[in-house]
């Protein structure tokens, strides 16, 4: 039998040392070739000096261009088994093409995050108002969301709360999304003890909306809470594609030291004696307190920065909280006290291996590729919402992109 060729078309080119999505796409790629899939990747973005080298992987990497008809012939030339869509926004872009020429290909979105909970909850933030269902049902990016999914024969879920956010409030059937948290194995970096580290430590991508917040809330607010219980402790900000203004914090009269982008997370993470991560709003999984658990670190977070990590009958390690006060007191608590801190580093060993299921989750979904390939007409004949939706009186993506095209040609 050939082997199955697997085309994935980013959004981004993967940055898995500076995004959480950079490290989730590098994941799905290497379970594809330990399958010995033959993967090809294309995106529609330049590359950055963070772009992880595809090719070293033998992954052949291609530029491609939007509302161009050029992609239309790389199909017919490549004819993938599998096409993967890196979040709803390429899935708009490519889907409808990709189903006109090759129909027989199973269509994989992998969602990343639901963008249109992070953009409502941010809405919601910015209004001064609490975060509703019925908010986010309404919002037109959800709408938009929710269609890529059923145009979708598989979307991947990384996050378990939004699973139960589909399935219970929209009523998607289970057997058009599957959930696939992080691919985690133990960790295997030596423990540093409470004494050897130093430090507070915030990391997060610049690019995204959440992490510049969470830095800004830390400057204005909690880190000055802290700083007067702790005037010696030191706070540093780690992150690729900082902006100017987070740059511009930089002040090592306040121990308030923006660091730039860290070739090695866990490494950072491991030196530092607590992960703060602030977030007040956002979605998915949050790559830097995943890190925080690999490097067994405590963590100070928020229920946004917990969700879809925390699980029922463990403990966190460190603290949950939502004010800027609360965070504070439980940052300079954790900091001194090396009996509170050792406990909080065991209950993140414990939730680590909890989440550490890899080959668990891995076999399910190369199971669920396997089965959905098989049965591909009838998994597409029971998903009538999808065909509505891919039908030509619907497609409005399709007709704009010929449109732009047809006038980028004159």
């Amino acid at each position: 039998m050939a082997s199955i060729k697997v085309l994935i078309i980013g959004f981004v080119w993967p940055e898995p040392t500076s995004t959480a999505a950079g490290q989730r796409m590098l994941q799905l790629i290497q379970l594809f070739l330990k399958q010995d899939y033959k993967v090809s990747f294309t995106c529609t973005a330049k590359k950055t000096e963070y772009s992880f080298p595809l090719h070293t992987l033998g992954i052949s990497e291609t530029e491609i261009v939007l509302n161009n008809s050029s992609f239309d012939t790389y199909l017919l030339e490549t004819q993938p088994n599998i096409v993967l869509f890196d979040r709803f926004l390429t899935e708009e872009q490519f889907g409808w093409r990709v189903a006109k020429n090759v129909p027989n290909a199973l269509r994989i979105l992998d969602t990343e995050d639901l963008h249109s909970l992070r953009q409502t909850r941010e809405q919601a933030f910015k209004n001064g108002t609490p975060f509703l269902i019925q908010d986010w049902i309404r919002n037109t990016i959800t709408k938009r969301e929710i269609a890529s999914i059923y145009r979708s024969d598989i979307s991947l879920l990384i996050s378990s709360y939004e699973m139960e956010l589909l399935t219970e409030n929209i009523k998607i059937e289970e057997s058009l999304i599957h959930y696939l948290p992080f691919l985690l194995e133990e960790s295997h970096h030596e423990s540093v003890s409470y004494k050897e580290r130093e430090g507070f430590i915030c990391m997060g991508n610049g690019n995204h909306a959440p992490n510049r917040d969470a830095v800004i809330w830390l400057k204005k607010e909690i880190w000055p809470l802290i700083r007067k219980q702790l005037p010696k402790a030191t706070l540093s900000i780690y992150g690729g594609h900082l902006p100017e203004q987070i740059k511009q914090m930089h002040n090592s009269k306040e121990e308030f030291l923006v660091q730039g982008w860290a070739p090695d997370a866990i490494e950072a993470v491991r030196k530092s004696k607590i992960c703060l991560a602030p977030l007040r709003f956002g979605a998915g999984l949050k790559g830097k307190l995943i890190t925080a658990l690999q490097a067994q670190t405590p963590s100070v977070t928020t229920k946004i920065g917990a969700e879809g990590i925390q699980l029922p009958n463990f403990n966190w390690n460190g603290f949950i909280k939502d004010d800027a006060a609360e965070i504070a007191n439980a940052a300079v608590q954790l900091y001194n006290s090396e009996e509170e801190w050792c406990r909080a580093q065991e209950n993140g060993k414990k939730l680590l291996h909890a989440l550490s299921n890899k080959a668990k989750y891995e076999k399910e979904f190369l199971l669920r590729i396997k089965h959905t390939l098989e049965n591909i007409e009838e998994h597409r004949e029971s998903n009538f919402i999808g065909a509505m939706l891919q039908h030509s009186s619907m497609a409005s993506t399709k007709f704009m992109s010929k449109w732009i095209e047809a006038k980028n040609s004159k």
